[in-house]
């Protein structure tokens, strides 16, 4: 639906006062859909068992469609199979994954489940070696494939045809038929964070910069500065100031590689790492309290439930209509999954208090739970997890009993920051296409060819931002 000027404004207000930053987008093979359904409900059974217990003056709404992403990504979905075939093409819908992970993600299980039980739909969960091509077609078991959601990047790609034949994923590539075009993927490596600090920051919107943290790919060079200073020896400047830097890959995941300043012991081996291995970029590190939140837990024997920090980060689902949804996640740092980190629940909160006031109330109520209920409700709700499969590559996901809490102000400002971003990453696109950001985003020449073969161009797909949001400091 198109907003009035004034809704606009209104939320680009509501954006603005929002603290926080984002640390990654993701436009190549983004997840995460599932998981939030199933935090979800793992959430609202602990808000129920435990609420009795807490005696808080507001209530939580774990339900608004935000917090449920897994419809809206099949809605889109069906908006790419119609977009490539229209309305008479019956959908027979692929998502591809590496073989070994084909019993292990749920997720992408869980998405084939949901897909066949719509009315006309048919969906598969298959490996790019048990695609053919017949005539043209690219084919699962005979059957003629519509679309095709791919959940891995262009790289891992390439590997695979070392070992089996991806023709046919190639094929599929040509044709259009990744809902996910590889053409989207080249704006997702974090050296394009220099482009958006640096020399196109004026093509792009006000949100989208200053949300971006100071990023530079990392070699030998001079180059300018966070606060624009000149940097005669960036290699010297980051040794001197790593306290406040991050180290990681341009292209990566579940947070391999990275190195975080104020953690490393050794700053001189660090800096040789990230130059030995190549395809790096160096960062601000985002302030610990922007993402910081705090949480229960109860140790055996333990007298109270202790509240201790941990770390969060917040991934915005963003498609062709907007803003479609979040993944809460909660750790260490990295928070990724594929790293140990756990998932959270995220609940509205109904009223007029301010979240920061509401966020103390829970916590000093949390304390005064019997830590024996406390952690009967932690077991019921991990039993109910492993029920629901609830595991990634490293098994069962840790869960937190407190959601992370927002209020209506959030989700205006959150749409507006998705919507200006979408159009940014169309613009970043086209200067990937121009060879503008060769040196911000290098690739190899294989992945750029197959990154030519299927623009974007702003048609339905599917592209995360993961953002480290101070939901607390904003004042409502």
């Amino acid at each position: 639906m198109k907003l009035t000027k004034l809704q606009e404004k209104i939320q680009a207000w509501f954006e603005a006062r929002v603290p926080g930053m984002h640390c990654e987008w993701n436009l190549g093979s983004p997840g995460g859909w599932y998981y939030q359904e199933v935090a979800q409900h793992l959430g609202q059974l602990a808000w129920e068992r435990l609420r009795p217990h807490l005696g808080l003056p507001f209530d939580l709404n774990y339900r608004s469609p935000y917090f449920h992403p897994l419809r809206p990504f099949a809605q889109m979905l069906l908006r790419g199979h119609i977009a490539r075939h229209g309305r008479e093409t019956p959908p027979f819908i692929v998502l591809l994954a590496e073989i070994e992970t084909l019993e292990q993600v749920v997720e992408n299980q869980r998405l084939v489940q949901y897909l066949n039980s719509l009315a006309g739909i048919e969906a598969a969960l298959a490996a790019p070696e048990h695609l053919t091509l017949y005539r043209g077609q690219v084919r699962l078991k005979g059957r003629r494939v519509t679309l095709i959601f791919m959940d891995f990047n262009n790289d891992t790609l390439l590997k695979m045809g070392r070992e089996i034949n991806i023709n046919p994923v190639q094929a599929a590539i040509r044709q259009g038929l990744l809902l996910n075009p590889r053409g989207m993927e080249p704006v997702g490596v974090k050296g394009v964070f220099e482009a958006v600090t640096g020399p196109w920051r004026r093509r792009l919107s006000a949100s989208t910069v200053r949300r971006t943290p100071w990023t530079r790919v990392f070699y030998p060079r001079s180059t300018t500065g966070p606060q624009g200073e000149k940097i005669a020896d960036l290699l010297e400047w980051t040794r001197g100031h790593l306290s406040r830097l991050i180290l990681k890959p341009a292209q990566g995941y579940s947070g391999q590689g990275i190195l975080v300043g104020p953690l490393v012991e050794d700053p001189d081996a660090a800096i040789q790492t990230a130059l030995t291995h190549g395809g790096y970029i160096v960062q601000s590190l985002v302030p610990l309290e922007t993402w910081q939140e705090y949480y229960p837990a109860a140790d055996p024997g333990a007298p109270q439930v202790r509240i201790e920090p941990r770390q969060t980060d917040f991934r915005c689902f963003i498609t062709d209509v907007g803003l479609i949804g979040f993944l809460g996640r909660f750790g260490g740092i990295p928070t990724n999954v594929g790293s140990g980190g756990g998932t959270q629940s995220f609940a509205l909160l109904q009223g007029d208090l301010h979240l920061q006031e509401a966020d103390d109330l829970f916590n000093r109520a949390l304390e005064k739970v019997p830590p024996r209920l406390f952690r009967e409700v932690q077991e019921e709700v991990d039993r109910w997890a492993v029920d629901l499969g609830f595991t990634y590559l490293l098994g069962p996901i840790p869960i937190s009993l407190k959601p992370r809490m927002l209020k209506w102000q959030h989700l205006a400002g959150l749409k507006d920051y998705a919507h200006h971003l979408w159009r940014d990453a169309q613009t970043l696109e086209k200067l990937w296409r121009q060879g503008k950001l060769e040196e911000v985003a290098p690739i190899t020449p294989e992945e750029k060819a197959l990154a030519r073969l299927a623009p974007w161009e702003g048609r339905p797909a599917l592209m995360v931002s993961d953002g480290l949001y101070n939901f607390r400091g904003a004042g409502f």
